[in-house]
């Protein structure tokens, strides 16, 4: 998955105390870096290690110059990607198209699993900017 790929992927490691308590599977793109899956530390929930990681990226990103951080999939209800939520920029891929969510608490997700596209044609249809020629 991170080795087998074009893609230039990055472990982001962050650690409390010498502990290892949380970790960002990270994608480098020509215009932003792309959190494909991050994890931590369990009994840290409180400690909003989430926004904490999407944070540093956002300061990997501007030390780089790079003007996008992309958060990764957003779950409506889910209470481990809720905090994702919280950040600007929120859109929806549905029936072909994305869509701005502006309020998060009032978005009703289509439920019937045929309802959306499958991941795989969700992922192959997603349209980066393109900021090479900028």
């Amino acid at each position: 998955m991170i080795e087998e790929t074009p893609i230039r992927t990055r472990v982001v490691e962050y650690s409390t105390k010498g502990q290892l308590t949380a970790v960002s599977l990270t994608d480098m793109l020509d215009d932003g870096v792309s959190m494909v899956y991050s994890f931590y530390e369990p009994g840290q929930q409180s400690a909003s290690l989430g926004t904490y990681m999407i944070l540093d990226h956002i300061e990997i990103a501007r030390e780089n110059g790079l003007p996008y951080v992309y958060l990764g999939y957003w779950v409506p209800g889910s209470p481990k990607m809720g905090y994702k939520a919280g950040f600007s920029g929120l859109e929806v891929y549905r029936k072909g198209i994305w869509h701005a969510v502006r309020d998060p608490a009032t978005y009703r997700p289509e439920i019937h699993p045929l309802s959306n596209d499958p991941i795989a044609e969700q992922v192959a249809n997603i349209s980066l900017p393109d900021t090479r020629g900028a």
